[in-house]
């Protein structure tokens, strides 16, 4: 009888292979309960985040005015439309809505203009007090806009800015202008000045390489720049009650807040309201979604 031969030195490396090889699996049920468990957070953590959406959707079509006579379970005491016929009709909110489309455009176009323009200045030339006047717009990033409330409003009384829609753009300006143009400054910064170079052989001006060059390459942060601009007066109340006042001149925070104030409890018409600014929010971002992630991604410039 003839017997096999078997190298010693070669068994312990075929048994670690074939341990290696072996993949661990996890018993069926011990998934099963994993992935339970998974979907049961899951679900808790879309319920907790959704359910303040659903019930301001029921709040809007539900009957009646007040929050206390809102069903704990929404969509339960049938459906109206009344709250958005009353807002539309009775109201000034396609004024408010107008003025703050104003407020949100200027204020974007401003933005977006001056602090494009501050950055390319600020990034690609040498100025005296230069890193001084850097460190000062990050300084003023530290405090919080409404503390100069009243040196705003005893500016804007002298220039004739309160109770107008452009003292309001203004405020916005002034408050976004110190953080917008450090970070566009600071992304210019990773623009190849070589390309600054070449141009200026050709013989284009400062402005032509602006317009031309740095704006176009500059398109990512300037994306993202205009979507948080144009969001911010949209939901902003401190200051448009501190420069408006007049009914015709507010903003929708403002006219929204007037149908849940101390004299009046229409919840359900403040909630058929908000549910109509957050339409054209919704329609917005999911047109604008591809660009501002495009945008972020895109924002690795290397020199």
């Amino acid at each position: 009888m003839m017997s096999a031969h078997i190298d010693p030195a070669s068994a312990p490396d075929r048994a670690g292979s074939a341990v290696a090889g072996r993949t661990p699996e996890l018993p069926w049920l011990v998934r099963a309960v994993n992935t339970s468990v998974l979907v049961l957070f899951l679900c808790l953590v879309a319920l907790a985040v959704l359910w303040p959406v659903v019930h301001m959707v029921a709040a809007a079509f539900t009957p009646g005015q007040s929050i206390s006579n809102m069903p704990v379970v929404p969509f339960t005491e049938g459906l109206t439309t009344e709250h958005f016929v009353h807002v539309f009709t009775q109201t000034q909110y396609p004024r408010w809505f107008l003025n703050t489309f104003l407020i949100a455009v200027m204020t974007t176009a401003g933005t977006v203009l001056f602090a494009s323009m501050g950055a390319y200045v600020l990034s690609r030339f040498t100025l005296p007090f230069k890193q001084s006047f850097l460190m000062s717009l990050l300084i003023l990033n530290v405090f919080p806009s409404f503390v100069g409330m009243v040196a705003i409003y005893v500016v804007l009384l002298r220039i004739g800015g309160l109770d107008q829609l452009w003292g309001l753009v203004l405020v916005y300006l002034a408050g976004n202008l110190p953080y917008t143009t450090w970070m566009v400054k600071s992304y210019l910064d990773n623009i190849p000045r070589s390309l600054d170079e070449a141009a200026r052989l050709d013989g284009a001006s400062s402005f032509r390489i602006y317009r031309s060059i740095i704006l176009p390459v500059a398109r990512p942060i300037l994306v993202f720049l205009t979507i948080t601009s144009f969001t911010l007066p949209w939901m902003d109340f401190i200051f448009p009650k501190m420069v408006l006042r007049s009914p015709e001149k507010q903003t929708i925070a403002l006219g929204l807040m007037s149908f849940v104030s101390d004299k009046h409890n229409f919840f359900t018409n403040f909630a058929a309201g908000a549910l109509v600014v957050a339409i054209p929010f919704i329609i917005f971002f999911v047109l604008t979604q591809k660009m501002l992630v495009s945008s972020l991604a895109g924002s690795a410039v290397k020199e």
